[in-house]
Protein backbone atom coordinates (compact mmCIF):
# COMPACT_ATOMS: atom_id res chain seq x y z
CA UNK A 1 0.00 0.00 0.00
CA UNK A 2 1.11 3.58 -0.55
CA UNK A 3 -0.96 6.34 1.05
CA UNK A 4 1.55 9.13 1.54
CA UNK A 5 4.96 10.09 0.16
CA UNK A 6 7.35 13.03 0.16
CA UNK A 7 8.98 15.18 -2.51
CA UNK A 8 11.73 17.76 -2.01
CA UNK A 9 14.27 19.93 -3.82
CA UNK A 10 16.44 16.89 -4.56
CA UNK A 11 13.45 15.21 -6.22
CA UNK A 12 13.11 18.27 -8.46
CA UNK A 13 16.82 18.26 -9.33
CA UNK A 14 16.75 14.59 -10.29
CA UNK A 15 13.70 15.12 -12.52
CA UNK A 16 15.40 18.06 -14.18
CA UNK A 17 18.39 15.86 -15.07
CA UNK A 18 16.07 13.42 -16.80
CA UNK A 19 14.37 15.96 -19.07
CA UNK A 20 17.44 17.78 -20.39
CA UNK A 21 17.55 15.72 -23.59
CA UNK A 22 14.13 16.87 -24.78
CA UNK A 23 13.51 19.38 -27.55
CA UNK A 24 13.31 22.98 -26.33
CA UNK A 25 9.53 23.41 -26.30
CA UNK A 26 8.82 20.21 -24.39
CA UNK A 27 11.73 20.87 -22.06
CA UNK A 28 10.43 24.30 -21.11
CA UNK A 29 6.95 22.90 -20.41
CA UNK A 30 8.46 20.23 -18.16
CA UNK A 31 10.77 22.70 -16.42
CA UNK A 32 7.76 24.83 -15.52
CA UNK A 33 6.21 21.75 -13.89
CA UNK A 34 9.44 20.99 -12.02
CA UNK A 35 9.67 24.55 -10.68
CA UNK A 36 6.29 24.09 -8.98
CA UNK A 37 7.71 21.37 -6.72
CA UNK A 38 7.92 22.39 -3.09
CA UNK A 39 9.15 20.16 -0.28
CA UNK A 40 6.31 18.42 1.48
CA UNK A 41 4.06 15.40 1.82
CA UNK A 42 1.86 14.19 -1.03
CA UNK A 43 -1.34 12.38 -0.11
CA UNK A 44 -4.41 11.10 -2.02
CA UNK A 45 -6.54 13.89 -3.43
CA UNK A 46 -3.56 16.20 -3.89
CA UNK A 47 -1.90 17.26 -7.16
CA UNK A 48 1.61 15.90 -7.65
CA UNK A 49 4.43 15.89 -10.23
CA UNK A 50 4.61 12.79 -12.42
CA UNK A 51 6.76 11.64 -15.32
CA UNK A 52 4.98 10.59 -18.51
CA UNK A 53 5.92 9.74 -22.06
CA UNK A 54 5.09 11.98 -25.00
CA UNK A 55 6.35 11.51 -28.57
CA UNK A 56 9.22 9.37 -27.33
CA UNK A 57 10.35 11.84 -24.66
CA UNK A 58 10.05 11.71 -20.88
CA UNK A 59 8.11 14.76 -19.69
CA UNK A 60 7.08 16.13 -16.31
CA UNK A 61 3.61 17.42 -15.45
CA UNK A 62 1.13 17.61 -12.59
CA UNK A 63 -1.76 15.21 -12.06
CA UNK A 64 -4.32 14.52 -9.33
CA UNK A 65 -3.60 11.50 -7.12
CA UNK A 66 -6.59 9.18 -7.17
CA UNK A 67 -9.36 8.04 -9.51
CA UNK A 68 -12.87 9.08 -8.47
CA UNK A 69 -14.68 6.08 -7.00
CA UNK A 70 -17.77 4.70 -8.72
CA UNK A 71 -21.11 6.10 -7.55
CA UNK A 72 -19.49 8.65 -5.29
CA UNK A 73 -17.41 6.13 -3.35
CA UNK A 74 -14.05 7.09 -1.87
CA UNK A 75 -10.99 7.93 -3.97
CA UNK A 76 -9.07 5.02 -5.48
CA UNK A 77 -5.36 5.81 -5.18
CA UNK A 78 -3.65 2.38 -5.42
CA UNK A 79 -4.04 -0.56 -7.79
CA UNK A 80 -2.76 -4.07 -7.12
CA UNK A 81 -0.31 -5.44 -9.69
CA UNK A 82 -1.91 -8.86 -9.39
CA UNK A 83 -5.41 -7.75 -10.41
CA UNK A 84 -5.18 -4.34 -12.16
CA UNK A 85 -5.31 -5.77 -15.69
CA UNK A 86 -8.59 -7.53 -14.88
CA UNK A 87 -10.39 -4.36 -13.75
CA UNK A 88 -12.21 -2.32 -16.44
CA UNK A 89 -11.41 0.94 -14.60
CA UNK A 90 -7.67 0.25 -14.88
CA UNK A 91 -7.11 -1.99 -17.88
CA UNK A 92 -6.83 0.48 -20.77
CA UNK A 93 -4.79 3.01 -18.77
CA UNK A 94 -2.38 0.34 -17.56
CA UNK A 95 -1.79 -0.89 -21.09
CA UNK A 96 -1.45 2.53 -22.73
CA UNK A 97 -1.03 5.38 -20.18
CA UNK A 98 1.74 4.33 -17.82
CA UNK A 99 3.55 6.95 -15.77
CA UNK A 100 6.21 7.19 -13.06
CA UNK A 101 5.74 8.96 -9.74
CA UNK A 102 9.00 10.37 -8.32
CA UNK A 103 9.47 10.64 -4.56
CA UNK A 104 12.20 11.15 -2.01
CA UNK A 105 10.55 8.52 0.22
CA UNK A 106 7.19 7.09 1.19
CA UNK A 107 5.57 6.31 4.53
CA UNK A 108 3.87 3.23 5.91
CA UNK A 109 2.24 2.45 9.24
CA UNK A 110 2.31 -0.87 11.05
CA UNK A 111 -0.73 -2.32 12.89
CA UNK A 112 0.28 -0.34 16.01
CA UNK A 113 0.01 2.89 13.96
CA UNK A 114 3.77 3.47 14.19
CA UNK A 115 5.13 5.27 11.13
CA UNK A 116 8.13 4.13 9.09
CA UNK A 117 9.84 5.97 6.26
CA UNK A 118 11.16 3.99 3.29
CA UNK A 119 13.83 5.29 0.91
CA UNK A 120 16.71 4.05 -1.21
CA UNK A 121 20.19 4.05 0.25
CA UNK A 122 21.87 4.19 -3.18
CA UNK A 123 20.12 7.28 -4.58
CA UNK A 124 18.05 10.23 -3.39
CA UNK A 125 14.91 9.42 -5.40
CA UNK A 126 12.39 6.61 -5.76
CA UNK A 127 10.52 5.90 -8.97
CA UNK A 128 7.07 4.40 -8.33
CA UNK A 129 5.14 2.81 -11.20
CA UNK A 130 1.64 4.01 -11.94
CA UNK A 131 -0.82 4.91 -14.67
CA UNK A 132 -3.24 7.71 -15.40
CA UNK A 133 -6.67 8.42 -16.80
CA UNK A 134 -8.33 11.61 -18.00
CA UNK A 135 -11.47 12.85 -16.26
CA UNK A 136 -13.47 16.03 -16.79
CA UNK A 137 -11.25 17.95 -14.38
CA UNK A 138 -7.95 16.69 -15.85
CA UNK A 139 -5.49 13.83 -15.46
CA UNK A 140 -5.68 11.54 -12.43
CA UNK A 141 -3.17 8.83 -11.46
CA UNK A 142 -2.87 5.79 -9.22
CA UNK A 143 0.21 4.03 -7.85
CA UNK A 144 0.71 0.32 -8.43
CA UNK A 145 1.38 -1.84 -5.38
CA UNK A 146 2.86 -5.31 -5.12
CA UNK A 147 3.68 -7.87 -2.45
CA UNK A 148 6.11 -6.56 0.16
CA UNK A 149 9.75 -7.56 -0.14
CA UNK A 150 11.97 -8.43 2.84
CA UNK A 151 12.64 -4.78 3.74
CA UNK A 152 8.92 -3.96 3.86
CA UNK A 153 7.43 -7.12 5.38
CA UNK A 154 8.03 -6.17 9.05
CA UNK A 155 5.72 -3.18 8.58
CA UNK A 156 3.19 -4.02 5.86
CA UNK A 157 2.36 -6.76 3.35
CA UNK A 158 2.13 -4.34 0.39
CA UNK A 159 4.48 -1.78 -1.12
CA UNK A 160 4.72 0.44 -4.23
CA UNK A 161 6.10 -1.12 -7.41
CA UNK A 162 9.55 0.50 -7.52
CA UNK A 163 11.32 0.93 -10.88
CA UNK A 164 15.02 1.33 -11.54
CA UNK A 165 16.09 4.48 -13.40
CA UNK A 166 17.03 2.44 -16.48
CA UNK A 167 13.56 0.84 -16.55
CA UNK A 168 11.57 4.08 -16.76
CA UNK A 169 11.53 4.53 -20.54
CA UNK A 170 10.64 0.89 -21.14
CA UNK A 171 7.82 1.06 -18.58
CA UNK A 172 6.36 4.11 -20.31
CA UNK A 173 6.82 3.19 -23.95
CA UNK A 174 6.92 -0.61 -24.31
CA UNK A 175 3.37 -1.98 -24.07
CA UNK A 176 4.54 -5.57 -24.59
CA UNK A 177 6.58 -5.48 -21.35
CA UNK A 178 3.77 -4.26 -19.10
CA UNK A 179 2.85 -7.67 -17.70
CA UNK A 180 6.51 -8.50 -17.04
CA UNK A 181 6.89 -5.39 -14.91
CA UNK A 182 3.81 -6.31 -12.90
CA UNK A 183 5.67 -9.43 -11.67
CA UNK A 184 8.80 -7.51 -10.71
CA UNK A 185 10.13 -7.68 -7.13
CA UNK A 186 11.18 -4.18 -6.03
CA UNK A 187 14.64 -3.45 -4.69
CA UNK A 188 15.30 -3.55 -0.96
CA UNK A 189 14.72 -0.23 0.79
CA UNK A 190 16.10 1.46 3.88
CA UNK A 191 13.63 1.83 6.75
CA UNK A 192 13.68 4.67 9.27
CA UNK A 193 11.31 5.03 12.21
CA UNK A 194 10.03 7.93 14.28
CA UNK A 195 9.91 5.79 17.38
CA UNK A 196 12.43 3.78 19.42
CA UNK A 197 12.12 0.11 20.05
CA UNK A 198 12.34 -0.39 23.83
CA UNK A 199 13.82 -3.52 25.31
CA UNK A 200 12.99 -4.72 28.80
CA UNK A 201 15.81 -6.14 30.90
Amino acid sequence: MCGRYYVDDETAREIEKMIRQMDERKRQESLQAVRRIAAGDIYPGKDAPVLFGKDGSICCGWQHWGFPGLEGKKLIFNARCESALKKPMFQNSLFHRRIVIPAAWFYEWNPRKEKSTFCRNDMSILFMAGFCRRYEDGEHFVILTTAANASMEPVHDRMPLILERQEIAEWMFCDTRTEDFLHKTPCLLERKTDYEQLSLF
